[in-house]
């Protein structure tokens, strides 16, 4: 077999319905690694017509390393290198498919990830700003409207809630709690990209496992319209709504949102029925976003569960990889390029992580060309209570295949443990 330079890890192989296929295989099943190992993945091709197989490693998912076409030998090759400092590669091999279209193979890696850093510093001021932001909050009463509905679950009460928040917006989510129990662990969840209503199952779900749930919407809109009514904003005035505003600290899109779940928290947490001692919040993607903003703004969290995390390390292009969704480095016309960069400092999700004091559970896909795992761990260093990684070699953004499989039993067995009275046995970065 060829052996040609380069670091990676892991395996991804979709190739639906098409001949050719296309695997990436690291031989260490951790895909972790030290500075200067040496790292080996099995390519192999099968049906490919005589194609060459062409290549590209990144660090980071950005600065390319080595790019070329891999010579097989008995429809197999391997690719070495390693890294001589902490991070992430990316390893994409492609043919052309039947169809004229590239049939792609993703494979990933950490090299000593406890010490991949962010490209740049938290500002001096970012505790300062927020403060005032949260002052801001405090000035607007929240005022709560409850209005009950039908759970569609035995042994579950449900609400749907409006809150008032900044410059004349709205928060809006549904609660849900067990019929029994005057004192009740909650979690927030809140909620990933995009523009969409809200499923009643979930808040009734974590509700039936006993929480106090309340999940809100990302944006200012009714929970609960058509389909056709979210498709008609996210083509209209929700349009590109990530990059609103991102010219200035002041008037990101971001800061309503961010600033709801705060509000969010701050109303579970003054709710007679809340137990005192468990306060969680949870996410997915801009959710996860989210989730480390709460963490380190809201005193109250007491743990923090995060999956494949946006808005981490947002200047990570000055360091030789990808940023994470929403990826404002890319999202500048029309607007000075170095306010945007100045502005995103106080919205990654990174310098929320270094206020985290909390247990917090963060799952990283090493093929996730959305939010890059090299930026999710660097924003998961920063954390300064105990903290767990879940690696993910699997898995892309959307979790194809049941690929996050592992970091959901987890977060279940956190979440059982944290119910019953007991703090999570965090395992880590390894």
């Amino acid at each position: 077999m060829r052996r040609i330079g380069a670091v990676l890890g892991l395996v991804l192989c979709p190739l639906l319905a098409l001949a050719q296929e296309l695997t990436l295989l690291t031989e260490r099943a951790s895909c972790v690694y030290r500075p200067g190992e040496t790292v080996v993945f099995r390519l192999t091709a099968k049906d490919t017509g005589g194609q060459k197989v062409r290549f590209s490693l990144k660090r980071g998912g950005s600065t390319v390393l080595r790019e070329g076409e891999a010579e097989l030998r008995d429809g197999a090759a391997l690719l070495e290198t390693a890294l001589d400092a902490p991070g992430a590669v990316l390893a994409e091999a492609r043919v052309k498919g039947a169809d004229g279209k590239d049939v792609r193979a993703l494979a990933g890696a950490l090299v000593e990830p406890a010490k991949i850093v962010l490209a740049l510093p938290c500002p001096d001021d970012f505790d300062a700003f927020w403060k005032a932001r949260i002052g801001d909050l405090a000035a607007v009463p929240a005022n709560p409207v409850l209005a009950g509905g039908d759970a569609g679950r035995d042994g579950v009460e449900y609400f749907t809630i409006t809150m008032d928040n900044i410059r004349g917006t709205k928060i809006r989510g549904q609660l849900a709690r067990p019929k029994e129990g005057a004192k009740l662990p909650a979690l927030l969840i809140v909620q990933w990209a995009g523009v969409y209503p809200l499923e009643k199952g979930w808040a009734t779900g974590p509700a039936a496992e006993g929480f106090l749930t309340l999940n809100i919407l990302a944006h200012d809109l009714p929970i609960d319209e058509p389909k056709e009514f979210y498709k008609a904003q996210a083509d209209g005035p929700l349009k590109d709504y990530a990059a609103a505003g991102n010219d200035s600290r002041e008037t990101s899109y971001f800061l309503r949102m961010y600033l709801s779940c705060y509000r969010a928290a701050d109303y579970l947490a003054r709710r007679p029925d809340w137990d005192g001692r468990t306060l969680i919040v949870s996410g997915t993607s801009q959710g996860g976003m989210q989730t480390f903003v709460t963490a380190g703004l809201h005193p109250k969290i007491t743990a923090a569960m995060a999956m494949v995390p946006a808005g981490c390390d947002l200047a990570g292009h000055l360091a030789g990889r990808s940023p994470g969704w929403p990826q404002w480095n890319r999202k500048t016309e029309g607007k000075d390029p170095a306010k945007v960069l100045e502005a995103c400092r106080y919205y990654d999700a990174a310098n929320f992580a270094a206020r985290i004091t909390c247990p917090i559970l963060v799952g990283a896909g090493l093929v996730d060309e959305t939010c890059p795992p090299e930026g999710v761990v660097a924003a998961l260093n920063q954390c300064r209570g105990p903290k767990e990684l879940v690696i993910l070699p699997r898995s892309d953004h959307q979790g194809r295949g049941n690929t996050q499989a592992p970091y959901h039993a987890r977060a279940a067995e956190w979440r059982a443990a944290i119910k019953a009275g007991r703090a999570p046995e965090a395992a880590g970065i390894r």
